[in-house]
C-alpha cells in the first residue's frame, strides 16, 4: 500500500512538473511574439530612434500564482458606454462579463469589456478587452495600467493570465490613443506579473 502510494505521489509529483514546464514555455512564446512585434518596423509602437535601440521588453518572473480560474458572470443587455482615452478619442465598449477570481486569499472582481468596433470584424468578434491597474503602477510599470486580451469562455469560467499583461502603445510612444482603464477595475494589490515599465 505505501508503495503504491508512493508511486502515485512521484507520479503526479513528475506531470505537475511537466504541466509547469509547458506552461513556462507557453509564456515564453508570448513574450518572444510580443519582442517580434516591437522588432518588426510594420507593428512596433516604438519610434524609430527607439527601435533601433530595442532588445528586449522587461518583464516580471513568470508566476503561476497570477494564473487565475475566476468565475465569470456575463452580463445581459449591458448598457454601451464611452470609454475614456489618451486622447479625445471615446471608443464604445459595453461590459461584456464581471470576472470574480482570488489571490492571496483575498477576492477581486473585473469588468471584461467588448468593444462594438471590433465585433463586427469577424476575426475579432470572440474579442474581449480586460484593462486594470493596480498598485506597481507609476512605479514597476506604467502608470496608466495595463492591458490583457481574452476570448469569449464557453461556460461560467474564465481564465485570467496576469503574466500576458502588457503594457498599451502610449507607454512606448505619446502619438497613439489608448484606453484608460476604468476606476472599477482598479486593483488594491501587487500585480508583479506580465511586462515591466523598463
Amino acid at each position: 500500500m505505501k508503495i503504491l502510494l508512493l508511486t502515485l505521489i512521484l507520479f503526479f509529483a513528475y506531470h505537475s512538473v511537466i504541466l509547469s514546464q509547458d506552461y513556462q514555455k507557453s509564456i515564453i512564446e508570448f513574450q518572444d511574439k510580443l519582442n517580434e512585434e516591437f522588432r518588426n518596423p510594420d507593428e512596433s509602437p516604438l519610434t524609430v530612434e527607439d527601435r533601433e535601440k530595442f532588445d528586449s521588453l522587461a518583464f516580471f518572473p513568470i508566476d503561476e500564482k497570477f494564473r487565475v480560474l475566476a468565475k465569470f458572470e456575463r452580463i445581459e443587455n449591458a448598457i454601451p458606454f464611452e470609454m475614456k482615452t489618451t486622447t479625445d478619442r471615446l471608443p464604445v465598449y459595453e461590459i461584456y462579463g464581471v470576472a470574480t477570481f482570488t489571490l492571496d486569499d483575498i477576492e477581486y472582481k473585473l469588468n471584461i469589456y467588448q468593444s462594438l468596433s471590433l465585433r463586427e470584424k469577424e476575426e475579432f468578434k470572440s474579442y474581449l478587452f480586460l484593462p486594470f491597474t493596480d498598485a506597481t503602477n507609476g512605479g514597476e510599470t506604467y502608470g496608466g495600467g495595463r492591458f490583457i486580451d481574452l476570448l469569449i469562455p464557453e461556460g461560467d469560467q474564465i481564465v485570467i493570465d496576469f503574466n500576458m499583461s502588457y503594457n498599451p502603445y502610449c507607454a512606448y510612444n505619446h502619438s497613439y490613443s489608448c484606453p484608460i482603464p476604468p476606476e472599477e477595475n482598479d486593483l488594491n494589490c501587487e500585480i508583479r506579473a506580465g511586462v515591466k515599465l523598463k
